[in-house]
């Protein structure tokens, strides 16, 4: 049986991060929208965040995304370390998304410790590591993201 499993349905070869893109929009039986982004911050296949980088970093997007005007539903990073999977209710733009990401971003390098990193809410508070957040947001935010998957960008 094969699967359609939309991320894999991308050519991983040909995109150029950092960027953020629609991966679908869903409408469920009760005509509720639900639209998921692909939030890619490395190169794929070449770059990747550490885990401890990227789990501090997805403790603080967690806490700083829900202040933005979003009705955010699940922030959570990919597999294989390239970024964050966002889902979100209602048919949300990229440009809005983009805007949100960025200011959350500002505010975690404004951190000085990282949200719920302790045992009783977290799962693996050990492996987090803030100053590798710091990096990450630092460098996805000096190379800014593209709304174009391929490359162009448009700050």
């Amino acid at each position: 049986m094969e699967y359609n499993v939309e991320s894999f349905t991308l050519d991983h070869r040909k995109v150029v991060a950092p960027y953020i893109r629609t991966c679908c929009s869903l409408q469920g039986k009760n005509g509720d929208i639900v639209t998921k982004f692909d939030l890619r911050f490395t190169q794929p296949n070449q770059e990747f965040m550490p885990t401890d980088a990227i789990h501090g970093l997805e403790h603080l997007l967690a806490h700083y995304i829900r202040d933005e005007d979003l009705q955010v539903i699940d922030l959570s990073p990919m597999g294989c370390r390239t970024g964050f999977y966002l889902s979100v209710w209602g048919d949300i733009q990229p440009a809005k998304i983009k805007i949100a990401l960025e200011n959350a971003l500002n505010r975690a390098l404004e951190a000085t410790e990282i949200p719920a990193a302790n045992e009783i809410q977290c799962g693996n508070y050990r492996d987090l590591s803030l100053p590798g957040a710091h990096q990450f947001a630092k460098q996805v935010l000096e190379k800014g993201f593209s709304l174009n998957v391929f490359g162009e960008n448009n700050n």
